[in-house]
């Protein structure tokens, strides 16, 4: 019960029909009045879900989340817009919510409208079904080609944060096509949810890569009730912001181990870096460098294509600052290239995670960044996504 672990809330998924098969529709909602923000896909293409739950949240907070498997509802015009207020129409009325108060989120093929007929009756079916022991169904009922579901919890000094979340292919920062529900019974002030969420979705879920795709639906959504009772302070606010990093950190890295046919996940450190935001960029373009993936998947310690990729990392309309007689890279902890010379080494790299460790030598900034290797599964994968 990982969604479902803090106090007062229920959970439910249930096979509407969207997909052909398996659970595809899940609620999530509080049983008590909650609070709650979310952060979105920075994609210039957004789905309707995506602008429909924006405009909920300017609005109103949160109290029930409902995601649909199999069909994004992404460029479907004003009928995907009308579907979605649909959507939230429904759940609310079952639930005894204002429709401003449930967040729609959705994922599967873009341009395909929803089939409203199992949606609707899919949100009944679910609205009947929710219930504490719900969390292990509404994890399993959004995802898409992930090999399995997501579940993360972890608890505090007297209150419980747990999540779920969705997601193996077209993962990249910000966002992706990803979603995760993150729930805690912690007492938070109405508007105060976005700024423990933001940090923790950017050391997370902002510091991934599969194949360097960016989504129009990605969403994280925090709900939070106060159920637990826990009395505020300080100390206790610092431990919350710190477990609600570890389930998004938790989250993040199971969707990188889920990448879509992926084999190794790749643990990308830098450091020495001029500045953090330069680190961040040198990770990021290894991470997303189809060469570094490719040689990951053949467990070949191709040192010079990690030289490649962090020397044309774009940084502040250029390229992060580098100088190669400074550079050490190792894997696994076996340096292959030190201050700017080959060592000889060759490292075996046939666990199934590698780390990828630079120090630039040139100051304190650093980075991490978790990816997957790139597969001939992966190209298979989505060589027939809609066929």
């Amino acid at each position: 019960m990982s969604v479902t672990s803090a106090q007062g809330f229920e959970a439910s998924g249930v096979h509407a029909g969207i997909r052909r098969s398996g659970p595809d529709l899940a609620i999530v909602r509080s049983t008590v009045p909650a609070v709650g923000g979310a952060v979105w896909t920075t994609n210039r293409v957004l789905a309707a879900p995506v602008l429909v739950s924006k405009r909920h949240l300017e609005v109103a907070e949160p109290q029930a989340v409902v995601v649909n498997a199999g069909v994004a509802n992404a460029a479907t015009g004003d009928g995907g817009i009308a579907d979605a207020e649909h959507t939230a129409a429904e759940t609310a009325t079952l639930l005894g919510l204002q429709t401003e108060e449930v967040v729609v989120l959705s994922t599967g093929v873009i341009g395909v409208p929803l089939p409203m007929d199992k949606v609707l009756a899919g949100v009944r079916k679910a609205a009947a079904s929710l219930g504490r022991g719900g969390g292990d169904s509404a994890a399993a009922a959004i995802l898409t080609t992930d090999r399995g579901p997501k579940q993360a919890v972890t608890s505090g000094d007297g209150f419980v944060v747990g999540g779920m979340a969705k997601g193996a292919g077209m993962i990249h920062p910000r966002l992706a096509t990803m979603l995760a529900v993150v729930t805690t019974d912690y007492p938070l002030d109405p508007g105060e949810a976005p700024s423990f969420l933001r940090p923790a979705v950017a050391a997370s879920f902002n510091c991934i890569s599969v194949d360097g795709e960016c989504s129009t639906n990605d969403a994280v959504v925090l709900l939070a009730n106060g159920a637990s009772g826990a009395v505020r302070s300080a100390s206790r606010d610092e431990e919350f912001a710190s477990a609600l990093g570890d389930v998004c950190g938790a989250l993040a890295r199971e969707i990188v181990e889920d990448g879509e046919g992926s084999t190794v996940l790749l643990e990308i450190r830098v450091s020495g870096a001029a500045s953090d935001d330069e680190a961040v960029a040198v990770a990021r373009r290894i991470a997303t460098s189809p060469l570094v993936k490719t040689a990951a998947f053949g467990r070949d310690p191709n040192w010079g294509r990690i030289l490649a990729a962090a020397g044309s990392a774009p940084w502040n309309g250029g390229f992060a600052r580098l100088e190669l007689d400074r550079l050490t890279v190792a894997f696994d902890d076996t340096a292959v290239f030190e201050r700017g010379q080959p060592t000889g080494a060759v490292p075996d790299l046939a666990g199934a995670a590698v780390s990828i460790e630079l120090d630039l030598g040139l100051g304190a900034g650093s980075a991490a960044y978790l990816a997957s290797d790139l597969t001939y599964d992966y190209v298979r994968i989505n060589a027939e996504y809609t066929t």
